[in-house]
């Protein structure tokens, strides 16, 4: 019960994710409606099966507020993919201020990025064009949708349909 399950709104935009558990629950509550189920497997009781779901969408609209994604280290590793943005390496990952908090530098989206803790040394107290580093990609604040698009392959593929994603 590890996997994870895309919750659509009435209207079909992905809304959040949630454990296989909840997406079950909603659904046999008759909260949620089960759009896409995960590959044949099943939640077994004494006397029935149910079908897991991969893909759920609620009965009525919800108005969510979006407060975007929170800032925390895991995000921030997740939207670099667990790499590097300097080297490319995935071992003794960090979190990189590309201005120093000692020269004013705040944390937010735009200022942080995953160093490897060599590449994070190397550049120390300066800025990557101090210390002569290069940047694979410049970092930005996700929307939900990029951010549920990010890491798609890593659940099912009927959430490409949803999320607007091409195969890979």
């Amino acid at each position: 019960m590890r996997n994870k399950v895309l919750i659509l709104n009435q209207d079909f935009s992905a809304i959040a994710v949630c454990t296989v558990t909840k997406a079950f629950l909603l659904v046999y509550l008759d909260k949620a409606e089960l759009v896409s189920k995960a590959n044949g497997a099943v939640l077994r009781t004494v006397s029935t099966s149910y079908p897991v779901p991969s893909v759920i969408r609620l009965q009525r609209y919800v108005k969510v507020p979006y407060y975007g994604i929170s800032l925390s280290r895991h995000n921030v590793l997740r939207r670099d993919n667990f790499l590097c943005q300097y080297c490319g390496t995935t071992k003794n990952l960090t979190l990189d201020h590309l201005l120093p908090r000692s020269r004013g530098g705040e944390t937010s989206w735009l200022n942080i990025v995953t160093a490897c803790s060599r590449c994070n040394s190397r550049k120390g107290d300066r800025t990557p064009e101090e210390a002569g580093l290069q940047l694979l990609q410049k970092p930005s604040k996700p929307s939900l949708q990029t951010f549920l698009q990010l890491h798609v392959n890593a659940y099912n593929e009927d959430w490409h349909f949803f999320l607007n994603v091409s195969k890979k």
